[in-house]
């Protein structure tokens, strides 16, 4: 459940941008945690033809959360796999890169930088910083040196995060996640999820852990963990006979590649606090009509953040950490009429086929994902 504060921090951090591509606005409130362990990350510029988006959620601690939103996105152009095109295969690496990276002498020294404080009994660090903006290095080399020192056998931190990223690149819209923040595109105003919460009862989940040799209690990881997959939480991830992907939690990306078209509205990502208190179509109805009378979009996910916040803490819903990116697409007129509407035909029937798929497989016997949405506001899974 977390500590609670006596009444709740209601500043916000917000931002705006924008491109020839996209349009963004972003907000993140603390509300009434006692800690703000979210960050994000929002880079329209990552490179001439790529705009990144994620949100972090920490859990145990902020700074594995910190440490995802200063590197990830780095990580995504350096990945060899990059350089010839594949984007699913540098957004998959970049992920496990994170884990990698926070291990040893130079990943104790980077989340220690990040930090503020460390725990000399349990090797956990925290700290507060905001979110990185502009200026980092894109370089395409992988420059992570490895450094000796007294803590060269840290195997990583304890605290993890959730990571749900959106990479739009030409006219592709790349979602990666793990975890249980979530991703959502309007397309004519429907709402479609772009990613699942990876949650430990999932049939797929469940036969990962039990075969890695952890065990579920009460929805949690070996009683402690309500996530299935996360960045960090390396006690988690110790079994040196199994790859990374097979580990009792891991940070193996579910990845959606999604061919963007003139009816899709705009893309919102966010944390699970605000999951919890909308379903994915309310959200895109909510924004749909906040757009009417407001074009800043921060002040958009400003009202939902606000939308959101609970009066107390009696049922623990609308008490987390709060952060949330919007981010529209610009129009391209570049095809006739008669070609716009051949290619939505397309997409919808290859969403359609696709989701039969999808369904048909690991996930068929879990019901939409959409766990605090209504039967009428459940929106649909478009792949």
């Amino acid at each position: 459940m977390g500590i609670y504060l006596s009444s709740p921090k209601t500043e916000k951090l917000s931002e705006d941008g924008e491109n020839d591509r996209v349009r963004y606005g972003l907000s993140s409130m603390q509300e009434w945690r006692a800690t703000m362990e979210d960050a994000h990350a929002a880079y329209p510029d990552l490179d001439a033809s790529t705009s990144f988006f994620g949100v972090y959620d920490g859990h145990g601690g902020k700074v594995v959360a910190k440490f995802c939103a200063k590197y990830l996105h780095q990580k995504v152009l350096k990945h060899e796999a990059d350089t010839a095109g594949d984007i699913r295969t540098s957004t998959q690496g970049a992920f496990f890169r994170m884990d990698e990276m926070m291990r040893g002498q130079r990943g104790w020294r980077e989340l220690a930088i990040l930090g503020d404080k460390i725990n000399k009994f349990t090797g956990m660090i925290e700290g507060l910083i905001r979110s990185p903006r502009r200026g980092d290095s894109n370089g395409k080399v992988d420059n992570w040196a490895f450094e000796e020192g007294p803590h060269s056998d840290f195997s990583g931190p304890t605290s993890g995060s959730t990571a749900c990223v959106a990479v739009v690149r030409n006219n592709q819209l790349i979602v990666a996640k793990a975890g249980d923040s979530r991703c959502v595109i309007s397309r004519k105003g429907q709402a479609y999820n772009l990613s699942r919460d990876h949650k430990p009862d999932l049939k797929a989940e469940k036969e990962r852990i039990l075969k890695a040799g952890g065990f579920i209690h009460a929805g949690r990881v070996n009683g402690s963990l309500n996530l299935a997959r996360a960045i960090g939480d390396m006690e988690f991830k110790q079994n040196k006979f199994l790859s990374a992907e097979k580990q009792i939690v891991t940070a193996n990306p579910d990845i959606n590649i999604v061919e963007l078209c003139d009816d899709d509205d705009f893309i919102v990502l966010a944390c699970d606090g605000i999951w919890d208190c909308m379903s994915s179509q309310m959200l895109v109805d909510f924004i749909h009509e906040q757009l009417k009378s407001e074009s800043k979009l921060s002040v958009v996910c400003e009202r939902v953040l606000d939308k959101c916040l609970a009066p107390s803490t009696a049922t623990g819903e609308g008490c987390d950490n709060m952060t949330m990116i919007l981010v529209q697409l610009k129009k391209k007129s570049a095809f006739s009429v008669e070609e716009q509407s051949s290619n939505s035909e397309y997409v919808e029937t290859e969403s359609k086929n696709q989701l039969h798929q999808l369904l048909g497989s690991s996930y068929a016997e879990t019901p939409p994902i959409l766990e605090h949405a209504s039967p009428a506001a459940e929106s649909s899974w478009i792949p």
